[in-house]
């Protein structure tokens, strides 16, 4: 019954995390494992993962259909992604006494506070303002700067890319959260393909139930996320945030 329960808690707060704001799962689904059922880190993370990838992709899907999604700029920024994760990880080995494991946690807290105090209230018709070249130039230099930091850092990755297609390209929020799942998707699924080819297969109960319920709340979450009014998907963005970041450092406290 404990599993279940803590994978059940763990799903709410990823599925709610990815739906609303683009967060990976892997900051909620990974302490939560390790910390309650006392699973292998490196099990947890490719749990959280594989997570990741289903709500990811039906949160991607749900943006899509309502058009919140800028998939052109999206699969430039995922390339820079992936290439400079490689960069940031090589820099990473070389200070091997750099921790930063608390990033993420302060990244999602401090999110939440901006969602709350100052919402995103950028018209969508403003993105089509910027020129193509510009947009191209803008998606490879922020997704350079998300690669390095997760690829040195290993965390905060998603609460980075929403934080620069908000604040620097100036993308309104529900696209800024339907661009960013969408690249979480396929950086998800080569996180999780790794994780399982080295560390083989985790508890196929344990990787169903939390696949399950973050699917099912990413589901609900993006379906509200899409029909609400800017300023209240700014207030639920940021109080889901805040809430999630609390509770992810009380779980890493307790652990």
């Amino acid at each position: 019954m404990i599993p279940f329960l803590v994978c059940f808690f763990a799903g709410v707060g990823a599925g709610l995390g990815t739906g609303f704001a683009g967060m990976s799962a892997a900051a909620v689904v990974s302490p939560m494992l390790i910390t309650f059922l006392h699973m292998p880190a490196y099990e947890a993370v490719g749990v959280a993962l594989a997570s990741d990838v289903l709500a990811s992709a039906v949160s991607s899907y749900t943006y899509s259909k309502h058009k919140n999604l800028d998939i052109r700029n999206g699969l430039t920024m995922m390339f820079a992604v992936l290439v400079f994760t490689l960069v940031g990880s090589w820099a990473a080995s070389l200070a091997p006494n750099q921790t930063m494991g608390s990033f993420s946690v302060f990244m999602t807290l401090l999110l939440g506070i901006k969602f709350i105090v100052k919402p995103v209230t950028t018209p969508k018709e403003a993105m089509s303002a910027v020129s193509p070249r510009k947009r191209l130039v803008q998606s490879i230099l922020c997704g350079a700067v998300v690669g390095l930091i997760c690829g040195f850092i290993g965390a905060g990755g998603g609460m980075m890319m929403l934080l620069l297609l908000t604040s620097v390209l100036g993308y309104e929020l529900k696209t800024a959260v339907g661009t960013s799942v969408f690249i979480m998707t396929f950086t998800a699924l080569t996180g999780a393909l790794s994780h399982f080819a080295i560390g083989g297969l985790p508890d196929p109960w344990i990787l169903i139930l939390c696949a399950a319920s973050t699917l099912l709340w990413a589901r609900i979450a993006a379906r509200f996320a899409n029909k609400a009014s800017p300023i209240v998907l700014n207030r639920a963005v940021g109080a889901v945030l805040v809430t999630l970041g609390v509770a992810i450092l009380t779980v890493n406290l307790l652990g």
